[in-house]
């Protein structure tokens, strides 16, 4: 009988420094590496989205799928472009609070509903929510950046890619 163990890789106590990828999905398979770096690069270019919703979208799908990687980068992003301490510490829980536009509430409904997708099906409402706030280019860009960043949030994950230095 084999037996198959699957060992876990534990970061060391100062993670920004001697932290490797697990499985090094950029090294190993470059062209779908860059193959998603450029559907990424399509989807952010498409200019029908403010970046700031964007990031918002980026941060709260990480928030999800619990990546820290990518939590680190789109919170620095979202400082950096001037988002308040108080929305940041909040997005979790938007829902219960009225610092968020009825944009970023559709944007933030339909990123749960499709990170959830096997959970929730992606409603219509939700969907028919979104659409009443964005046009259609833009609801199309949106529904590509959630998939985008969730695709970047599993490869980030499941290669733990090293957490960047304060």
């Amino acid at each position: 009988m084999t037996t198959t163990t699957t060992a876990t890789t534990t970061p060391p106590a100062d993670a920004a420094e001697g932290w490797v990828p697990r499985i090094g999905l950029k090294e190993r398979f470059p062209a779908a590496y860059r193959a998603l770096a450029a559907v990424d690069a399509t989807v952010s270019a498409a200019g029908h989205l403010e970046p700031e919703l964007l990031d918002l979208v980026k941060l709260r799908a990480s928030q999800l799928n619990g990546c820290a990687y990518c939590l680190d980068l789109h919170s620095r992003d979202l400082r950096d472009r001037g988002e308040s301490p108080q929305r940041l510490d909040v997005l979790s829980a938007w829902r219960e609070v009225p610092l968020f536009s009825e944009r970023e509430r559709a944007a933030l409904a339909l990123t749960e509903a499709i990170t959830r997708v096997g959970d929730t099906h992606v409603p219509d409402d939700v969907v028919d929510a979104a659409r009443a706030v964005f046009d259609e280019d833009e609801l199309a860009q949106l529904v590509f950046e959630i998939v985008v960043i969730n695709a970047w949030n599993r490869v980030a994950v499941t290669d733990r890619l090293p957490f960047p230095a304060a």
